[in-house]
């Protein structure tokens, strides 16, 4: 199966509409509808069912367009850490959630500056998951991650702390002067909504944040509670309270890298986490 036969299935099935592949791709369209047939004939089944106006996938078909959106990425993150290790830039890229460890990034940052050999780091702060993908397409070399919300699979990783959750909800608010609460207690109560890898959000009574900066925001302004990690209490505003949830999963943070990375400037970053 060649890759330029995989894009281009995956440029049909999404459009679900050979025309308008064609010009997503930039060719003509008999030559996709050529590529589109060799490729069945490869893979010696039916992918596409087609219409006069418009496309519908076979079940093997919604197999390959899965299968090959991951190959895709992946060659793609291939060909961007290799050329990324052909032409190394003087630093390295940490990529964490906004608002999310704020005092422990800072402290590692921190630390990491004053270690002799220390290199330049660009940290790039994202919206929920949005670490992970970086990471494994070769965008950053080494990221803060958030067990259970983040995948790790794949990674070499280092725990560096496990903590609690509380509910973070304005001062004045009908919960805020209980000690302590439970999941069950928060069953009813409007939780935010965060974005989906699509971008999209799913219908709901809560509001639709894009990051912890943003909801602690919302929440300071009481129009928003939320289910955080305890660490967010760093900074927390006068107006907000937290109020530990104690049957809420524990969240651990970790430093990951991809399992083939020869950096040292990950390395020492890393042996800098793991003294914190």
């Amino acid at each position: 199966m060649e890759t330029r036969e995989l894009r281009y299935f995956v440029a049909v099935a999404e459009e679900r509409h050979f025309g308008r592949a064609a010009e997503r791709l930039g060719i003509a369209q008999p030559p996709l509808s050529r590529a589109i047939a060799q490729l069945e004939r490869r893979v010696g089944a039916r992918l596409l069912e087609r219409t006069t106006r418009e496309v519908a996938l076979t079940a093997a078909g919604a197999v390959l367009l899965a299968e090959g959106r991951v190959a895709l990425e992946a060659v793609e993150a291939a060909e961007r850490r290799t050329r990324r290790a052909a032409h190394p830039g003087p630093g390295l890229v940490l990529v964490a959630k906004a608002g999310a460890s704020e005092e422990l990034l800072a402290k590692l940052l921190d630390a990491y500056a004053a270690e002799p050999g220390a290199v330049e780091v660009d940290v790039q702060l994202c919206g929920p998951g949005q670490q992970e993908r970086m990471l494994r397409d070769g965008r950053a070399d080494v990221a803060l991650l958030h067990r259970p919300f983040d995948s790790t699979a794949g990674f070499d990783g280092e725990d560096l702390a496990t903590e609690g959750q509380s509910l973070f909800l304005p001062a004045g608010h009908p919960l805020s002067t209980r000690g302590e609460l439970r999941l069950a207690d928060v069953a009813d109560v409007p939780l935010p909504r965060w974005p989906r890898p699509d971008g999209g959000y799913a219908d709901g009574p809560g509001p639709a944040v894009r990051d912890t900066a943003q909801l602690r925001q919302l929440v300071s302004l009481g129009r928003a509670v939320a289910v955080l990690p305890d660490s967010a209490r760093h900074g927390l505003a006068d107006d907000v309270v937290a109020v530990p949830v104690v049957d809420a999963p524990r969240v651990t943070t970790m430093i990951a890298w991809p399992p083939h990375s020869r950096s040292r400037a990950v390395a020492d970053l890393v042996r800098c986490a793991t003294r914190l």
